[in-house]
């Protein structure tokens, strides 16, 4: 009776709780990061790729619009 419940707790940490936290994470640092941290990060992109994949439509992480002044 408690693989069940189990395995779809571990189903929805795999697939919503971890890519979110690594969305956020890759927001903060991809700009500052260095080579050993990135690799890091594809890793974590690679492994949670089912994640992130769910969760692409709905996140938009574009760079903000630069203002030029004149």
């Amino acid at each position: 009776m408690i693989v069940a419940p189990l395995y779809l707790a571990l189903a929805g940490a795999y697939l919503l709780v971890v890519p979110v936290a690594i969305l956020l994470y890759l927001k903060q640092r991809w700009y500052v990061v260095s080579a050993i941290e990135r690799t890091f990060m594809y890793f974590l992109v690679f492994f949670f790729f089912p994640g992130l994949l769910v969760l692409s439509p709905f996140l938009n992480f574009r760079p903000k619009r630069r203002q030029i002044e004149v």
